[in-house]
């Protein structure tokens, strides 16, 4: 199972970016599986930003609450991130992952970076 993501770049604070992740391989049912977006900024713990799981119901950090939303195509394979408002404290790089259930994922991408400026 392989995970890219794009989307990333930057942008000044207010912005907005689209992130997307595109899953490809086999080994594992879309139908059954939670995705998600984690972030990790220089010298913090990586951190969950949101999750959606395969019903569709989706789950967000209270940071980016209001200001993210995560969205999903199974027919696609694809996964997005739409973060409005962006903060310089969303500064990260931000991870796609994939798991049997939201409270494991056991596939992930290589990253990509966001950085806001003031």
């Amino acid at each position: 199972v392989q995970l890219v993501e794009s989307g990333g770049g930057s942008v000044q604070a207010g912005g907005s970016l689209r992130l997307s992740c595109v899953v490809s391989g086999s080994g594992y049912a879309y139908s059954t599986t939670c995705m998600g977006w984690f972030r990790r900024a220089p010298g913090k713990e990586r951190e969950r930003v949101a999750t959606i799981n395969h019903d569709g119901s989706a789950d967000y950090a209270d940071s980016v609450k209001g200001r993210f939303t995560i969205s999903k195509d199974s027919a696609k394979n694809s996964l997005w991130l739409q973060m409005n408002s962006l903060k310089p404290e969303d500064t990260a790089m931000y991870y796609c992952a994939l798991g049997p259930w939201c409270g494991s994922f056991v596939h992930w991408g290589q990253g990509t970076q966001v950085t806001v400026s003031f």
